[in-house]
This record gives structure tokens, C-alpha cells and sequence, in this order.
């Protein structure tokens, strides 16, 4: 695989390549962004491009835009690398040129590593299925040659074309995943690294006794082994539609411990008093129910008031039809079990209540509190993926209250 690095400094040049040799790629170096576009003048065979933002006579964005007006060029991912954060404006510019993702000087190898590799199998991923597509093309044309000389009879003609209309919603199903492969990717895998950077910087910054190494050392392979997983499962479901074999019972409180577990870090240095009520058992995808609570505890925990004490209360209860069999836009004569989650944080405007689950939708800058702006658009999914609703009701600096409803028992 060809990685294509852009930098108008040769000895961040030398540093990317040495962070990546490990990987096995093909790196190509160009100093400026004149040099990169002479590069792809004459190959277009590159699964990635690291570029500078901040580089002279022509800037990272200038390039990225020059690069994407090429047909070949224009499924070539991006990802910016720049040593300076200038707010939402400046980062969504990038992504409306057609980047990926950022990484932020000084450079940290291992979640470079990581995200190149991400990005170079999804590139992999995405080049297979147009490899497919071609071929059914070339499929096609056989077919309706073969239909055309052989003058075969109407039903076949309509039986093939049933077939190649199938063949086109298959890629265009595969796509989307792939799709909501890259947002998973580039958000959820974000936790674990942050804890294998955090527990190592404590081992390089202390000399402590064997005991307590060895803790932080556990905790670094058990991240790493969650992250290991949530790839494997998040590919999983990225591959194929949901079957009842992924279907199981949950026991909520046991998964609430595993949740509270992998989020100890943020626990100790926020220090919130967390009530959690019995909870009950669910039918549901084990690795998709404890990255909605994840996310959402996670949530109550960053975003709290400083200005008193960090409150997190869970509860749940069993709502049921109206005398009508009805009630609201739920499934009549069906029973839901209904999860709350209440904070006394910082809230949000009431007005925000059904635009905080789209993907990018921000309250907050990234100055002021960290994330993507995915973390609930990803728990909307998770919690559609389970014939289930999510709600939230909020007020500024007031707490919020984030609802869940789950079916009772699978409806099919």
C-alpha cells in the first residue's frame, strides 16, 4: 500500500516514515503542495495522503481542494495534520474539502499508526467493492449483449434484470456499512487509546514499586484488548445485516458494572456520586448495548457542573399500553422496558432536544470539552438497531436526562 506524506519540513518527513515503517507501506514524500500535485500527476495508485495544513506558497486545503477536482484523485482519503487547533470553523473547512480526520502536532506514533491503518483497509475495502462493480458492469453488458444476439425470451430478460438490480442494492447496502464503519472507527476507538496513552505516560513519569507498574501495565492490555474487540465486532456488524443469532440476554446490571469498570479514569478525576437502581435484562447485541451506556455515562460524567457536586442517577421502569393498546409512536399491545439517565451537569438548551443525535451536531467547542460530535448519533442507531426510542430533555446548567426504551422481548 502506497502512503503518499506531505510536509514542507524534511524532518517531519523523516519522523512519519519512521512512525510508519513498522507498517510495511510504500511512503512517497513531497515538500510542498506543488511537489505532491507532480507526484499524482503521474501516479494515482495511493490508498492515503498525510498533508501539512500549514505549509508556504500553497496550504495543505489549497492542495487537498486541487487534488479532489481530479476524477482518479477524488477517492483518495485525507488526513490533515496540522500543530495548531483554530475551532470548528477551521477543522469543518477541511472536512468540507473532502478530508477524513486530523491529527495534531506533536505527533503521537501509536494513534497515527492506528488511524492509518484504519484508513488504508477502509481504502482497501472501498477499492475492492468498485473492482466489483466494474465487473458487475462488464456483467451487465455480457448479459444484455447476450440477451440482445440470442433474442432469449422476455421472462429471462426480466429474471437477469431482477438479478443485477439485487447485485446494485447489495454494493449500495455494503457502502453505507462501510460508511458507518469510518464514523464508528474514527470516534469509539478513541477511548481505549486515550487510556493506553494516558497509563503509559504515568509509567514513563514515574519510578514507582513493582505492584503499581504492574496495575497500569494490566490496564494498558485490557484497553488494548477492548479496542481489539470493538474492532472485531464493529466489522462484524459492519459486514452484515443484523440476524437473531446476534440477539442475547443482557443482564443490565452486570454490563453497568463492566461500563463503570472501563470508565475508572474518569470516575477518579471527576469523583461523581453514581446511583444506579436494579436494572433488568434485555434482548439485545451484547457489544452494541454496552457501547450505548458507555457513551452515555461517559457523557454525564464530562459534560458535569463544576460548580457542585457531579450527580448521576440510573433508574428504569416497565411502561405499558393505554386502555386503547397504544401509547405515543410505540408498537401497540408490546411492553418497553424505560432506562433513564439523570445528570445535574451543565445541560442544554430544550430547544436542542432532537438535533443533539445528528452526526457532527456540537453544543460545546472543542476549546471547552473534547469529542466528535458522534458519541449520540452512534447510541440513535444502536438503539433503532433494537426497535427501541432515545430521548432527551435538558436545561441549561440545569442537568439533562437522556431516555431509553427497549422492547421487552424481540418482535421478530
Amino acid at each position: 500500500m502506497k502512503i503518499l506524506v506531505v510536509d514542507d519540513r524534511e524532518d517531519n518527513l523523516f519522523s512519519i516514515e519512521t512512525i510508519l515503517e513498522l507498517g510495511h507501506y510504500n511512503i512517497v514524500k513531497a515538500t510542498s503542495g506543488r511537489a505532491a500535485l507532480k507526484i499524482l500527476l503521474k501516479e494515482q495508485d495511493f490508498s492515503l495522503i498525510l498533508m501539512d495544513v500549514q505549509m508556504p506558497d500553497m496550504s495543505g486545503y489549497e492542495t487537498a481542494a486541487l487534488i479532489y477536482e481530479r476524477e482518479k484523485l477524488k477517492d483518495i482519503p485525507i488526513i490533515f495534520i496540522t500543530a495548531h487547533n483554530y475551532g470548528e470553523d477551521h477543522v469543518f473547512k477541511g472536512y468540507r474539502i473532502g478530508a477524513v480526520d486530523y491529527i495534531y502536532k506533536p505527533i503521537n506514533p501509536d494513534l497515527l499508526r492506528a488511524k492509518v491503518d484504519v484508513f488504508v483497509e477502509l481504502y482497501r475495502k472501498n477499492q475492492t467493492l468498485i473492482s466489483h462493480e466494474r465487473r458487475l458492469l462488464a456483467i451487465n453488458n455480457d448479459l444484455q449483449k447476450e440477451i440482445n444476439d440470442r433474442k432469449v425470451s422476455e421472462e429471462k430478460v426480466r429474471s437477469l434484470n431482477e438479478q443485477l438490480l439485487e447485485n446494485n442494492i447489495y454494493l449500495k447496502a455494503m457502502n453505507e456499512d462501510l460508511d458507518r464503519y469510518a464514523y464508528v472507527a474514527s470516534h469509539d476507538l478513541q477511548e481505549p487509546l486515550r487510556k493506553i496513552m494516558i497509563f503509559s505516560d504515568k509509567i514513563l513519569s514515574k519510578r514507582i514499586e513493582d505492584d503499581e507498574i504492574n496495575t497500569y501495565l494490566t490496564k494498558i492490555v485490557n484497553s488494548s484488548k477492548r479496542m481489539q474487540t470493538l474492532i472485531e465486532d464493529v466489522l462484524r456488524f459492519s459486514r452484515h445485516n443484523t440476524q437473531p443469532a446476534d440477539f442475547s440476554r443482557i443482564d443490565l446490571n452486570v454490563l453497568m458494572r463492566d461500563v463503570l469498570h472501563e470508565l475508572d479514569f474518569e470516575i477518579e478525576k471527576t469523583r461523581p456520586v453514581i446511583n444506579i437502581n436494579p436494572l433488568p435484562e434485555i434482548w439485545g447485541i451484547p457489544v452494541l448495548i454496552h457501547q450505548l451506556f458507555l457513551n452515555l455515562l461517559s457523557n454525564a460524567i464530562k459534560f458535569s457542573n463544576k460548580r457542585e457536586e457531579p450527580l448521576i442517577q440510573v433508574s428504569s421502569m416497565m411502561i405499558t399500553p393505554d386502555s386503547n393498546g397504544n401509547f405515543r409512536n410505540k408498537v401497540p399491545t408490546v411492553r418497553y422496558h424505560q432506562i433513564s439517565i439523570t445528570d445535574n451537569g451543565i445541560g442544554f438548551d430544550a430547544s436542542y432536544s432532537d438535533e443533539i443525535f445528528r452526526v457532527f451536531k456540537r453544543l460545546h467547542s472543542y476549546h471547552e470539552y473534547t469529542g466528535t460530535g458522534i458519541g449520540l448519533s452512534i447510541c440513535k442507531k444502536i438503539v433503532e438497531q433494537h426497535d427501541g426510542f432515545i430521548s432527551a430533555e435538558g436545561r441549561l446548567n440545569e442537568g439533562a436526562t437522556f431516555t431509553i426504551e427497549l422492547p421487552e422481548k424481540k418482535f421478530n
